[in-house]
């Protein structure tokens, strides 16, 4: 349904595993802990054009909300309670205070898979059939959303989501440039992959080399061949913002492959305002797709998540990233991902849910003037 000044929230029973967050948000913003003492206004900018904004979705702009509620590309139940939290907390009547229309059946997508169909994982690929499954759903909607003018945005859920909303946007948008804000670069196959999760996998799953070769996908049995035929990333499309944790193998791919990275370091020495006018110059012309782990920001701000790095994303340099994106006027979709309150304590839980929520605003175009 489309919504307006209003968004409809289905009531369902929490399930234990969340119990108990819900009411320490009010307790969190009123007794002047950690980000909950400051006030923070949902507004749009008043100097730029509306019409310059977004400029690859239709007008008036509408904003799909996708929920990708699955924790099966890592082994912490707790991601899938991300779509759910941030509905709760208010998300649909932020994006109208944005100037979007809201399009939102309060559901998430369906990715109950019949598990009697499925043969054991392939090695190193664990819950193969589950993420196969997962993916080729939500590719299938993303693809729909933007056949319709919509901004595609896609609650996780793990980051495994983003096999399926790649497929989904490069298939409609092939030019599409990707900007990747991550601790982890999630450049593994299940032939280099320490853990086996397919969480740290999309875009080496989904990356061209060089010879023009890729992953091939039948390795991964049946509920994979959506992806036998592509699309595939190009190493030219793809920006890292925020790395601080990579393996040995995805060291040697993002330099063979020649990425444009920029670790934690690079935010030191450069600062994040050039970081990020770097990164737009490298993916100029192109419409951009924003994937956006949680688990860039310093735990010290985002607790809940499932691969915590010491050293992350400020404050202010995380909400940077998504104001200067948002202000380039070429966002045209986007994802958050790995918000997982069962890994922190309630306070600890309700905080990052807050911080993902207030990223969401503002590379949706809310700005301080």
């Amino acid at each position: 349904m489309i919504i307006g000044s209003k968004v409809a929230v289905k009531s369902s029973r929490r399930p234990k595993t969340i119990s108990g967050l819900k009411k320490n948000f009010s307790r969190i913003l009123s007794s002047g802990a950690g980000i909950g003492n400051v006030e923070d206004k949902i507004l749009p900018s008043t100097f730029v054009a509306e019409n310059s904004l977004f400029r690859h979705c239709n007008h008036p702009r509408t904003a799909s909300i996708i929920g990708a509620a699955t924790c099966f590309g890592q082994p912490f139940i707790g991601t899938d309670s991300g779509p759910k939290l941030l509905r709760e907390r208010g998300l649909g009547t932020m994006l109208t205070q944005l100037g979007w229309r809201v399009e939102d059946t309060s559901a998430d997508l369906d990715f109950q898979y019949n598990t009697t169909l499925s043969s054991p994982d392939p090695m190193n690929a664990k819950n193969c059939a589950h993420v196969g499954f997962s993916s080729n759903v939500l590719a299938n909607v993303v693809e729909t959303k933007i056949d319709q003018g919509l901004f595609p945005l896609i609650l996780g859920g793990d980051h495994s989501i983003a096999i399926g909303s790649l497929t989904g946007i490069l298939k409609k948008r092939p030019n599409t440039g990707i900007i990747w804000v991550d601790a982890h670069a999630d450049l593994n196959t299940p032939d280099t992959s320490v853990s086996g999760n397919f969480h740290g996998m999309p875009l080496g799953l989904l990356m061209k080399h060089q010879d023009g070769s890729s992953y091939d996908f039948s390795n991964l049995g049946a509920e994979f061949n959506f992806l036998a035929e592509g699309p595939r990333i190009s190493p030219e499309q793809l920006v890292y913002v925020g790395l601080r944790d990579v393996d040995p193998s995805e060291r040697l791919w993002i330099k063979n492959l020649g990425i444009k990275t920029f670790t934690m370091f690079d935010v030191d020495r450069l600062g994040i305002g050039q970081v990020m006018a770097q990164a737009l110059d490298h993916l100029k012309g192109r419409p951009l797709h924003l994937s956006y782990d949680i688990d860039s920001v310093d735990p010290l701000l985002a607790p809940a998540t499932g691969t915590r790095v010491r050293g992350g994303l400020s404050y202010r340099e995380a909400h940077f990233i998504a104001e200067y994106v948002a202000q380039s006027g070429n966002l045209s979709s986007a994802e958050i991902v790995e918000i997982n309150p069962n890994l922190s304590s309630d306070n600890g839980g309700a905080a990052t849910v807050e911080l993902a929520l207030q990223l969401i605003t503002s590379f949706m175009g809310k700005s301080i003037i």
